[in-house]
């Protein structure tokens, strides 16, 4: 299966409002696709309608080749979802939250204690195994979370910003499972708000905007969408801000001038001109866009 998602012209209202306007996307077996955009753009929509939570009102989509609607009990079966906030029980040990998913999935007693065990070794949980897991720290708690959603050995993981609220090291911990599992064949949808971590993990890219898909591609596709290369100028002393701005032609934002570049012989041209008007530069790099910019580009969002 080339394909472990695709979805064609997703629909869903609440009242009055769009949540999704008849997006299209698709996910290749095995690899991560992120999708990204301003908070109410509909990712989460569509995880939900992706993972059997909610009825789409009009277009189709099929998770490991089953129709989410009519065969919602053998998509389930496929698949595993973590949500934006830990969904485990916190008066429950880590041990005990674990078993306790393996039993609700017809596992034997000792088929669930053996799971939780090898799934408590993976995320470096055993020291806490027997721990409350209102005593986790927030990355132990979002680490015990994912592997609740890996008790079943889903084929498709739905990874909805998983790492929001997570310190730097607990997100990079996260990251490492993540290409830990597409290593094993399974395929991640993720979405998020972290734009380093999209362009980190995935391999394709949706951008969402007002339940519209507004850009698909590769990152380094979306990147050419914000205009190729850019040039970036500090001026060493605040007097040359305005003669700087003149020559780049943009306005300076806290001291930094970019301007887009879609010819490479422009930078050496824009560099002299600053050199004869007098206009020291603390610094100048010449850089490819960040998805930051695609961001802008697209949707007008600063992330």
């Amino acid at each position: 299966m080339t394909h472990a998602i695709e979805a064609e012209g997703l629909v869903k209202r609440y009242g009055r409002k769009n949540a999704l306007d008849g997006i299209d996307l698709t996910a290749r077996t095995g690899g991560v696709l992120g999708v990204l955009g301003p908070n109410g753009a509909g990712k989460t929509t569509a995880v939900r309608i992706l993972a059997t939570l909610v009825a789409p009102d009009a277009g189709r989509a099929l998770v490991g080749g089953h129709d989410v609607v009519r065969e919602a009990a053998r998509v389930r079966e496929l698949i595993g979802l973590t949500g934006q906030y830990a969904s485990i029980d916190e008066k429950l040990t880590g041990t005990q939250n674990l078993v306790l998913m393996g039993r609700l999935l017809g596992l034997s007693r000792a088929s669930a204690r053996a799971r939780a065990a090898e799934l408590l070794a993976r995320f470096g949980l055993e020291e806490a195994a027997g721990r409350a897991a209102a005593g986790y720290s927030g990355g132990m708690r979002r680490r015990l979370d994912l592997a609740v959603s890996l008790v079943s050995r889903p084929q498709i993981l739905f990874l909805d910003e998983p790492t929001t609220g997570l310190d730097p090291h607990a997100r990079a911990e996260l990251w490492d499972v993540v290409r830990e599992l597409t290593a094993d064949g399974v395929t991640v949808l993720l979405t998020t708000q972290y734009l380093e971590e999209a362009d980190q993990l995935a391999d394709d890219l949706l951008v969402i905007d007002r339940g519209r898909v507004a850009a698909a591609g590769t990152p380094a596709e979306l990147k050419a969408l914000a205009g190729g290369h850019r040039l970036d100028v500090r001026p060493l002393h605040a007097a040359d801000v305005e003669k700087a701005e003149a020559i780049l032609g943009t306005r300076a934002a806290d001291g930094l001038l970019t301007m887009p570049v879609h010819d490479l012989a422009v930078p050496p041209d824009v560099l002299r001109k600053l050199d004869d008007a007098g206009v020291v530069l603390a610094e100048h790099a010449l850089r490819l866009p960040s998805l930051d910019d695609v961001f802008r580009t697209l949707t007008g969002a600063s992330r």
